[in-house]
């Protein structure tokens, strides 16, 4: 007989977490499938799993994990560059009510803004680099796949350009083409992984994010 283990999210600080998700129930509202819970129980997955081999502060990571996205702005917003800095300004605000050390606030901060991709900051910090690299991690391999497709179809984007699904005639857009997203960004992310762990897993996510891609060319 086989036996399943218990799933606890955001196990072993459940109830840290519990008291920061009452924060980021915009996200939830939203309606953002790609940017929900589900998405933050797996980021803290790869962020405890890096964790295990590279060290850090636990309660960081959760508080950095479960707040990164605590400000909802959209892909196709314009202000989408910032929504990583909105979201550390609002982190910030939320512990110091909670009466977290200062220290501990700005090392959350810092994080929370230097996780994005399209703010382009350089995480510092052994927490920041995980938090990055355990958000970029679930933006490749099979769930990046599926999250590319579901937030190309809020946006209203085609699968594939039918007169030039491979851009060899023309520049990438993934405003229009979804697959075109998987050159312009998502096979770009495994080379900028800050920690030795999360690269080791990415490389594995990456080889199933290029598979994919072969199978849906050689199907079209």
């Amino acid at each position: 007989m086989t036996t399943t283990a218990t799933f606890v999210p955001f196990a072993p600080l459940a109830s840290l977490a519990q008291t920061l998700l009452q924060y980021v129930k915009d996200n939830d509202n939203d309606g953002d499938g790609s940017h929900d819970v589900s998405h933050l129980q797996r980021v803290w997955k790869n962020a405890a799993t890096i964790q295990a081999g590279e060290g850090g502060d636990a309660e960081i990571l959760l508080a950095s994990t479960v707040l990164h996205d605590c400000v909802a702005v959209e892909k196709n917003s314009p202000l989408r560059a910032q929504a990583s800095r909105l979201s550390a300004e609002k982190a910030a605000r939320v512990l110091t009510a909670l009466r977290w050390p200062e220290q501990k606030v700005l090392a959350v901060a810092h994080a929370v803004e230097a996780h994005s991709y399209s703010a382009g900051i350089a995480p510092v910090s052994l927490e920041a680099k995980i938090v990055q690299d355990a958000d970029r991690l679930d933006a490749i391999g099979m769930l990046g796949a599926a999250r590319c497709f579901y937030v190309a179809g809020r946006m209203g984007s085609a699968l594939y350009d039918s007169n030039d699904p491979h851009a060899q005639a023309r520049p990438y857009d993934d405003a229009r083409y979804a697959i075109d997203h998987f050159h312009t960004k998502l096979f770009k992310l495994s080379a900028g992984f800050q920690t030795a762990t999360g690269a080791r897993l990415a490389a594995v996510r990456q080889e199933r994010l290029k598979r994919f891609l072969e199978e849906f060319a050689e199907e079209i």
